[in-house]
């Protein structure tokens, strides 16, 4: 579905990604893991168009699509949660989901999506005239990859969703995650959180310094003794 090929993407000066290359298969759920400022990021956004690389390719469903407007690419099936959870702080939670859908106008598919949304996160239901401010992160996160889906995307690209959350919150969210992969939506995953990546993805790549240093099958990486030193405590 998705291959980067000797990606190289520059802020100034700084080389952030080193002639990056790895893959996404259909129906899979992919994680990236590496330090801060390892390119896990840097990757995403450049996926997504929201950066422009120097040199290399990404293809998309057979299609180049490295020179293509965030816009276009949204419209192409690729929707990207990113960090941070970027709420619409002062809209309801209904209408920031509703903006999901604004490259679309099959407006009866669109309710129906919206219901479905409100069926896998029932909190935001229950939230739906609340402003998106007086959520708590997790009920942020889970507006925020909800929103997402309202552009129907194949590919689901998410930034550290666990980022800031308690424990018990970050189980639910990779439950989440779990469950919208099974409903036929491929995800490409960036956490620090590497052991719950590790046990939730098919297949993984670790990023150090802007390359790709180890990859392999998620239980591969689980037991490989320089990813237990250096990202599992271990």
């Amino acid at each position: 579905m998705l291959e980067l090929k000797n990606l190289n993407v520059f802020y100034g000066g700084i080389h952030a990604l080193k002639d990056v290359s790895f893959k996404v298969n259909s129906g899979e759920i992919v994680t990236l893991i590496g330090s801060n400022g390892a390119g896990k990021t840097t990757s995403l956004r450049t996926i997504s168009g929201l950066e422009k690389a120097k040199s290399g390719e990404i293809i998309y469903e057979g299609q180049d699509i490295l020179k293509k407007s965030a816009s276009e690419i949204v419209k192409m099936g690729i929707s990207h949660v990113p960090e941070g959870r970027r709420v619409f702080s002062t809209m309801s939670v209904l209408e920031n989901i509703e903006l999901g859908a604004y490259t679309r106008n099959d407006k009866d598919q669109i309710k129906k999506d919206i219901k479905h949304v409100f069926e896998l996160f029932p909190i935001l239901y229950e939230r739906r005239s609340q402003n998106a401010i007086n959520l708590s992160g997790g009920e942020q996160q889970m507006l925020v990859t909800g929103r997402a889906l309202l552009s129907r995307p194949k590919l689901l690209l998410l930034d550290e969703p666990s980022m800031g959350l308690a424990p018990i919150i970050v189980n639910e969210i990779f439950e989440i995650i779990k469950n919208i992969n099974k409903e036929g939506t491929t995800v490409l995953l960036v956490e620090q959180n590497a052991k719950m990546a590790l046990q939730s993805a098919d297949r993984a790549y670790i990023i150090t310094n802007g390359k790709i240093e180890l990859e392999g099958t998620a239980a591969e990486l689980l037991d490989n003794d320089l990813v237990k030193k250096a990202y599992l405590g271990g």
